[in-house]
């Protein structure tokens, strides 16, 4: 009731606001009931927390926070959120379980990971997928000098893509003769990035290294070792030469194109079709406390999704992105990547328009089948040590994804008439199996076991 009471003297206050200024009756009129309508529109829940405060890390991939916040999503829900960028995942995972932050963006595996028993355990809930896609792997000049000449090129000269890792296969073979150990970077041993360069070298047969209770650097055996690097100073970091290569969401993967220092040769895109990227979380018991918070946050956001797929959204969405206070990337950067094209060599700039995905294809939902992924690779790399019946998969993941508060919000949303009924998928919350790999293997979630033991690299379970 505070919170309509809130809209509703805003709304006067800018009317009268409006009558000061002397401004034509008809303009003032049409401002006036449009504010109204959108007062009336939203069905304001019953507020436990509206003071919030948000992290997350400079990645194109944050923006339904920004744009919930710059859009007025929040306020129509009666939150007042700070969002505040942090230093690095930890930092992330670390201030949010301590109650420092209420929510962040987050890596997907960062929950998950907080429930099965690999780092810092604690109580972690996702209602909210924040986007499909959106990151690359991007090498070094140097070394995408040697690996071109293992490339396939097509009849205008340029590479064939999806770029495979067998053409990073010599280059490292080469180091491995010269002595030099061949070094890449990720932003964490529980992100995306991490499973997804190592999906893709271990696809052509490149151990990327296991991990054991006693080893957590995860680099027994492996023939590229993979180490952490905070998303902004990849660049700088590959500049330098202290890595190789690395995998990171935009925007800097274009940066290094923008920077003549490397060349992005793969994107997840390519290594699984429409993958889930980062997820906003919260502590279990936050949620358990402010239900009706935890709803309207959510509510905010999936209109910020369904805002940036929009036509014609994204070159607005790059400005509030290119704001210090955001990723605080040059625009042309952010441009490359969030206006439905990728730059890979300088001037091989290619059409991708779903590099970044936040509202199609049910970005937003929560599947369980996108989590038990996350879980089958910390198994398959030995984050998780120990072998776990199928059903520990299903059980573990229905603790930490939360489709049911998604649920909640997108009814409200429909009600409202901002979404589509049709826009809530009817679901187990399981997608179908398939085989959008770059490497062709089926993925079913229903099967961990089996598609763990589908792998040549990796640990096997009975």
């Amino acid at each position: 009731m505070k919170s309509v009471l809130k809209k509703s003297a805003w709304a006067l206050s800018v009317s009268l606001l409006l009558f000061s200024c002397g401004g034509k009756d008809s303009k003032k009129k049409a401002i006036t009931e449009e504010i109204a309508e959108n007062v009336s529109k939203t069905k304001t829940l019953d507020i436990e927390k509206p003071q919030l405060t948000f992290g997350f890390i400079k990645l194109t991939d944050m923006a339904p926070l920004a744009i919930a916040k710059e859009k007025g999503f929040f306020e129509d829900e009666g939150l007042f959120v700070s969002v505040e960028a942090q230093s690095n995942w930890k930092n992330v995972l670390d201030r949010v379980i301590d109650g420092q932050l209420d929510g962040s963006h987050m890596l997907a595996g960062q929950p998950i990971a907080a429930g099965a028993g690999f780092g810092r355990q604690a109580e972690l809930v996702t209602a909210f997928s924040m986007d499909l896609n959106g990151n690359g792997i991007t090498v070094s000049n140097d070394v995408w000098s040697k690996m071109k000449a293992n490339v396939p090129m097509g009849e205008d000269g340029k590479p064939i893509h999806p770029i495979k890792a067998d053409a990073l296969k010599p280059v490292i073979a080469e180091y491995k003769n010269n002595g030099n150990a061949f070094k890449m970077g990720m932003v964490f041993p529980v992100s995306t990035h991490n499973y997804e360069i190592r999906y893709w070298l271990a696809a052509a047969g490149i151990h990327p290294g296991m991990y054991t209770a006693e080893n957590v650097q995860g680099q027994i055996d492996a023939e590229v070792l993979l180490s952490v690097t905070p998303p902004p100073q990849m660049p700088a970091t590959l500049e330098a030469g202290t890595i190789y290569g690395y995998c990171v969401g935009e925007p800097w993967n274009q940066q290094a194109v923008f920077k003549g220092i490397g060349v992005p040769v793969v994107t997840n895109y390519d290594i699984w079709k429409n993958n889930p990227e980062k997820v906003f979380v919260m502590t279990k018991k936050f949620v358990e406390e402010n239900p009706n918070t935890a709803i309207a946050v959510t509510k905010a956001l999936i209109r910020a999704g369904k805002w940036l797929d929009e036509p014609g959204n994204r070159a607005e969405a790059v400005k509030i992105l290119s704001m210090p206070q955001y990723v605080g990337a040059d625009e042309v950067v952010l441009a490359n990547s969030m206006t439905g094209t990728f730059e890979f060599e300088k001037g091989d700039k290619r059409e991708m328009p779903d590099f970044n995905v936040f509202y199609k294809y049910n970005a937003t939902y929560p599947f369980f089948s996108d989590g038990i992924w996350f879980l089958t690779q910390m198994r398959r790399w030995g984050q998780i040590p120990e072998a776990k019946p199928a059903d520990w998969y299903a059980e573990t993941i229905k603790d930490i994804y939360r489709p049911d508060i998604w649920k909640k919000a997108a009814s409200l949303l429909v009600e409202e008439g901002y979404i589509p009924a049709s826009d809530i998928p009817q679901t187990d919350g399981y997608k179908p199996v398939t085989t959008d790999f770059i490497d062709g293997t089926s993925y079913d979630a229903k099967d961990p076991i089996g598609y763990i033991n589908s792998f040549k690299i990796g640990n096997k379970d009975k």
